[in-house]
C-alpha cells in the first residue's frame, strides 16, 4: 500500500479520511456553520464552509478518488488520551502529490479551539517523513496565503527545523472559491535538506 492507513505521533492519531472511517453527518457539522468560528477557520483555506451534508459527502468521495489515483492522502486528526480534544476529530491533514514534478504539498486545517497546541507542527513532521522516506519525493512545498501570519509563523518553525527556506512570494498564485485572486508565500524543503537535518538530530 502506497499510503499508510494510520499514522501515529507522540500525541496524535491520523487515520485516512474516507466514508469508512468518518461519519458524514459528524464531519459535516465540523465543516459547516454548526462549528464555532468556522468562518475564521476557513478564511485562508481553499474551501468555504459546507452548506449541506451532500456537499460533505461529495468532498469525502473526491478525497477517496484522489487517494485511489495516488495524488492525495488525507487524514483525520484525533489527539491521544490526555491531550486537548482526546479522541475527537480536531481537523484533518494530508499530502497533495504531483508525481510529474516530484513535489509534495502538506495541507492542514484545525478547529479553532485546538489552535496553539502544536498539532500542526507534529502533523508536519510525519507528512515530511511520508513525502521523503516513503514516497521518495524530491521536494516539499508549503504555500501560505499572504496575510495568514499565524500559519506563516508555524510553517517557518518547521521549515527551519528541516533546513528548508523561504523562496519568495508568488503573485496571483491561485483563486479562492469566491473568485478572489490571492498571492502565496512559498516555503520549500528538498530531500537532501531533510536528510541532512535528520542526520544532525
Amino acid at each position: 500500500m502506497l499510503f499508510p492507513e494510520e499514522i501515529e505521533t507522540e500525541r496524535l492519531r491520523l487515520r485516512q479520511l474516507c466514508h469508512e472511517t468518518v461519519d458524514v453527518f459528524e464531519y459535516y457539522k465540523l465543516c459547516s456553520h454548526h462549528e464555532p468560528a468556522i468562518e475564521e477557520v476557513t478564511e485562508y483555506l481553499p474551501w468555504d464552509p459546507h452548506e449541506t451534508v451532500k456537499e460533505t459527502a461529495d468532498y469525502i468521495s473526491k478525497l477517496e478518488s484522489r487517494l485511489e489515483d495516488r495524488t492525495r492522502a488525507e487524514y483525520v486528526i484525533r489527539p491521544k488520551k490526555g491531550e486537548p480534544g482526546a479522541s475527537e476529530i480536531v481537523g484533518s491533514g494530508g499530502l497533495v502529490i504531483d508525481w510529474e514534478t516530484q513535489i509534495g504539498k502538506p495541507a492542514i486545517w484545525l478547529r479553532k479551539q485546538f489552535w496553539g497546541n502544536g498539532y500542526s507542527g507534529e502533523r508536519a513532521d510525519v507528512m515530511l517523513e511520508l513525502a521523503f522516506e516513503r514516497l521518495d519525493l524530491e521536494l516539499v512545498v508549503v504555500p501560505v496565503q499572504d496575510g495568514n501570519d499565524r500559519s506563516r509563523a508555524a510553517v517557518e518553525k518547521y521549515i527551519s527545523t528541516y533546513g528548508g527556506q523561504y523562496d519568495g512570494i508568488i503573485r496571483n498564485s491561485t483563486v479562492r472559491p469566491d473568485g478572489t485572486i490571492i498571492d502565496h508565500h512559498r516555503y520549500t524543503v528538498t530531500q537532501n535538506q531533510y536528510r541532512k537535518s535528520t542526520l544532525e538530530t
